[in-house]
């Protein structure tokens, strides 16, 4: 207790992150100033991240890779009370993150510039700040794009502190404790820190509690030349692992007699790691195999302003799927993100850097790398070497260059006891072999199993399959069609049983414009099914880390061809955090309380009575028994070998009930079952609520399904949710994990459901005491094929502090007039025709309070097709459009022609200029034979273009006349090689103009 008071008198940190005020895409140098007025500006509360705000617009400056979201430039502004006494302190101002190029000014002063978007940085503000009323600025710049890959935040995405100590205090970031000895009676711990201000006669006294607040040891050193070092031994140590993730707590104090000067509370734990090249990874003695995920610090439903409760709901999810491991991919992610994973247990291969170089045209490789690695490896290790979770450093991610082994060697001056590594960046410079996508080829392990290797290996980035939740496909579906060296993924029938899609294929601008299968059945080379196999059977091998855990934002050319598509569908949960079959594919192998999950549902409303459908069952009981309609279909037992790991029937298709029942020694531990449902025709809707934590507000997520009138959902519905926010609850954002629905997630007050479900998202506002949403809907088949029967349902759901009333008036019309004024009452549903909009307005005491429309005929909704109707992409390669490059000089997007793919083509209206592509190669390096589409009727020119493969010189391409200006299309071949990973490839014009450029082949 005394020590406590003592501390709160020495020591504050204060929540930094609420009454900010912004601006975008104003930028004034006089916005810095301490004195302005900004009355105008938006009032908000952080995280923030305005790009995800604005949302994705066509032409977005992030450009594919960022799913067409924007940059700019944006500035905020904070007013903050000093008292006087705070003015003999030291203060600090701390950003957990910032992207990117933050400079920031307090009354008026500026402090400095941080490029990196990714790192943790602080200023000391202490001789700027005076008493009474103070002001901060931050200025972020954004204006050159793409900086990165995938899709980024724009802002202060992180939170922020105001952190307030006496003169003399622990550096920060310089506390490390490490273990030297661990054994089952007693463990050693060494502290070393640094004192700014040190003076003689100071003590550091390290003080060991356990988890439950207990002391278990202490020990009081001197403070020599302003550095302390101490050694402590704790009794019969629990061990951090995945299953036990024990912590303990090191308090450190600096005094000058009695008087306590500093005091920092570290959490550590205790583990031992050993890599062995023939074995793998080992922890605590034990042979682990790594199963692990990669996951941008931006993928879920609030771009890259994550709140710790939403955090934490995201980690436990993928928790729950039964990893053991992740990698945040290619960055670091703010410090709680650390704080959950030893919180939870899960192990983190910490990443720093995308490229040691530029890989995206403006990103920090290009920018900043040179200047600035030292200073943000030096921050990254510092800030996160004490968490038991991180058990290895990765310093790149498919790059190479000659700065890997410095990079190596300056990292172990700053931690030398955990070893490095890379995702397929300089193997030879690291002491563990990382390997991305190519690792995933039976070439690659056949390789690997033939030789002797010379180090440890992971793979660091695999596999790789893409699934849509709620879309299945019996056919096998390979992103690049099928490569040599892979392992071998036969169609699930002999012919193609499902044929809807969310695009007409005629409207696709290429073959990959299409959704991903949800029978492991969609990949690049391998199943998720097989590398569990390859990775568990093989001894080498350490595990895996699959690209991703929750799909993302971004990437959304390189596996689905560009816009609609502006997100990525590699994860095992969707963005609005729904689980995928995948996700319980992996729960069936990598959990042990008793689970069972079947795929597909049973509502086929357009499929042939009788057509056999592979019904699958991922469990972990010793056998499953199905039944259709009440009778047994006999039992089956999963499996080890990879496509045996499912239960599997071949089920003539029939309406009814279909139900599958797990069994452990012969009894009954669990079931499941689907009936074939009719037209949706109510909502249900359901809240969780994330408690507050940290410096953050609760989290409430709201779920609507479509249901139908004998509740079962109804995988199909697609009708729009709108709410309306009644309270002190602000909406963070709408998602329900479509990859094509252009709805605005943060604008709109609706977000139609995707395959029967939508989520929304709010965040307790400032001194909350009540709220509800009240939620509507117009219900039924979209297309009309089911039913022509239309319902109406609004429901007001309580979150706090009050009873939501349901007491509402509804008006309607069916035929274009205004429901407000020549509406209907509705009391019971009512039939439509083809191409019918039902308008509808809600009103609650005379208030309007939600305002409805939804249309229904054949042509809205899904494409329902049949087995002919994607026959036009059959067998053809990797196509990218060039007016999706990136375009210099007077190279314009155009439509003036004719027969051109995808959305246009690039005319060079006689000028210079020059158009990149880019593209991810996930396997090894190599040759690949490329096509230029083009057309010119330029008779004896030859428009030669310069080549460039990822800025160097490959050679110069020739154009011949194809005989016309209109439609006269032709193509001209090369060879090129691309190395793992991004590339980029760019034919620039040497003086005699260009033809039109329509696409780039790669074959």
């Amino acid at each position: 207790m005394l020590v406590s008071c003592a501390n709160q008198e020495k020591t504050t940190s204060t929540n930094f992150n609420d009454n900010w005020l912004f601006i975008l895409d104003e930028d004034q140098e006089a916005f810095s100033q301490e004195e302005l007025d900004d009355s105008s500006w938006t009032a908000l509360d952080l995280p923030h991240d305005w790009s995800f705000e604005k949302g994705v617009r066509k032409g977005g400056d992030q450009g594919q890779g960022g799913g067409y979201h924007d940059g700019g430039i944006g500035w905020y502004r904070k007013y903050f009370h000093v008292s006087k006494e705070s003015l003999s302190k030291t203060t600090y101002i701390n950003f957990d993150g910032v992207y990117m190029n933050s400079e920031v000014w307090v009354n008026g002063n500026r402090l400095g510039k941080r490029p990196y978007g990714y790192i943790s940085f602080r200023y000391d503000i202490s001789k700027h700040l005076k008493a009474g009323q103070n002001t901060i600025a931050v200025r972020v710049d954004n204006s050159l794009e793409p900086s990165a890959r995938w899709y980024h935040p724009c802002g202060i995405y992180a939170g922020v502190s105001l952190i307030e100590k006496n003169p003399t205090h622990i550096e920060l970031n310089s506390i490390f404790i490490t273990t030297p000895s661990i054994a089952t009676d007693k463990a050693s711990v060494n502290v070393k820190l640094n004192v700014v201000n040190a003076s003689d006669n100071l003590e550091s006294k390290i003080t060991i509690l356990g988890s439950d607040g207990t002391v278990l040891t202490s020990i009081t050193s001197d403070v020599e030349a302003a550095k302390s070092e101490a050694n402590l031994e704790v009794e019969t140590p629990k061990l951090w692992s995945p299953e036990s993730p024990n912590l303990y707590k090191a308090v450190t104090q600096i005094l000058d007699g009695e008087e306590v000067l500093d005091e920092k509370t570290t959490v550590f734990g205790f583990k031992t790691v050993e890599w062995k090249t023939e074995t793998g990874f080992w922890l605590n003695g034990e042979n682990v195999k790594l199963k692990g995920v990669c996951e941008h610090w931006e993928g879920g439903p609030v771009g890259g302003a994550w709140t710790k409760p939403m955090l934490r709901w995201k980690l436990e999810l993928l928790k729950g799927m039964g990893i053991n491991a992740i990698r945040p991919s290619h960055n670091p992610a703010p410090p709680m993100f650390y704080d959950i994973c030893d919180e939870i247990g899960l192990l983190v291969m910490d990443e720093i850097f995308d490229g040691w170089h530029k890989k995206a045209p403006e990103d920090y490789g290009k920018q900043a790398f040179d200047e600035w690695w030292q200073a943000d490896v030096k921050e990254w290790i510092t800030r996160d070497r004490n968490h038991p979770s991180i058990f290895v450093w990765s310093l790149g991610n498919e790059t190479h260059s000659d700065v890997a082994p410095e990079l190596v060697s300056f990292g172990k001056s700053l931690d030398p006891t955990r070893l490095f590594t890379s995702g397929a960046g300089n193997p030879e410079d690291m002491d563990i072999q990382g390997v991305n996508g190519g690792s995933e080829t039976k070439s690659f392990i056949d390789k690997q199993n033939e030789k002797e290797l010379e180090k440890p290996f992971i793979s660091t980035e695999a596999p790789h399959t893409w699934q849509t939740r709620g879309y299945y496909r019996t056919h096998t579906w390979w992103r690049d069609n099928e490569l040599p060296g892979t392992y071998e993924l036969p169609n699930l029938t002999e012919k193609e049983i499902f044929f809807y899609e969310g695009l007409n294929p005629k409207n696709w601008r290429n073959r990959k414009q299409r959704y991903n299968s949800s029978y492991d059945n969609a990949t690049v080379r391998v199943s998720a099914r097989k590398y569990w196999e390859v990775m568990r059977d093989t001894p080498w091998h350490s595990g895996h880390f699959r690209w991703t855990g929750f799909d993302y934002y971004g990437e959304a050319g390189l596996v689905h061809g560009g816009l609609p598509f502006n997100l990525f569908m590699g994860g095992a949960l969707d963005v609005a955090g729904f689980e995928k079959d995948l996700y319980y594919f992996y729960k069936s192998q990598w959990t042990r309380e008793p689970m069972i999950h079947m795929l597909p549902h049973w509502t086929h409303p357009r499929m042939e009575k009788g057509t056999k459908i592979p019904v699958w069952v991922y469990s972990n009981t010793d056998e499953v028994e199905l039944f259709l309609n009440g009778k047994s279909l006999g039992k089956d037992k999963p499996g080890t070998v990879w496509n045996e790991m499912q239960c599997e029937w071949l089920v003539p298709y029939e309406e009814g009930t279909i139900e599958a029942v797990g069994y452990i020694d012969g009894k009954e531990v669990n079931r499941t079952s689907f009936s074939t449902a009719k037209q949706p025709s109510t909502l249900q809707n359901t809240v969780t609520k994330l408690e507050a934590e940290g410096d953050f507000r609760a989290s409430y997520i709201l779920t609507s399904e479509g249901m139908d009138a004998d509740d079962n959902l109804n995988p199909y519905a697609e009708n729009r949710v709108y709410y309306n926010i009644v309270g002190d609850v602000d909406k963070v954002s709408m998602e329900n994990g479509n990859p094509i629905d252009p709805t605005s997630r943060t604008k709109a007050d609706y977000r139609s459901m995707f395959f029967g479900k939508t989520r929304l998202f709010l965040e307790e506002g400032q001194n909350a005491k009540e709220a509800s949403v009240i939620v509507g809907s117009i219900l039924g088949d979209k297309a009309l094929y089911v039913s022509n029967e239309i319902t109406i349902d609004v429901q007001s759901v309580s979150l706090f502090g009050n009873d939501a009333s349901n007491d509402f008036e509804v008006l309607y019309t069916i035929d274009g007039k205004n429901p407000e004024t020549d509406g209907l009452a509705y009391t019971q549903p009512f039939k439509v025709e083809d191409g019918t909009t039902v308008k509808t307005v809600v009103k609650q005491n005379d208030v309007l309070i939600l305002s409805m429309e939804e249309t229904f005929g054949k042509n809205e909704g899904l494409f329902w097709g049949d087995e002919h109707s994607a026959d036009m992409w059959i067998g053809r390669g990797v196509n990218i459009s060039a007016e999706d490059g990136a375009l210099t000089g007077t190279a314009k997007p155009s439509r003036e022609a004719h027969r051109f793919k995808g959305s246009g083509f690039v005319d060079f209206k006689g000028g210079e200029g020059s158009i990149t592509w880019y593209q991810e190669n996930d396997g090894e390096p190599g040759d690949y034979s490329i096509r230029f589409r083009y057309m010119h009727n330029n008779e004896g020119k030859l428009h030669p273009m310069k080549l460039y493969v990822n800025d160097e010189y490959v050679r110069s391409i020739e154009f011949k006349a194809t005989g016309g200006w209109e439609k006269e299309w032709k193509f001209v071949p090369t060879i090129i090689v691309l190395q793992s990973g991004a590339n980029n490839i760019k034919l620039e014009t040497t003086g005699e103009s260009a033809p039109y450029i329509d696409e780039l082949f790669i074959d």
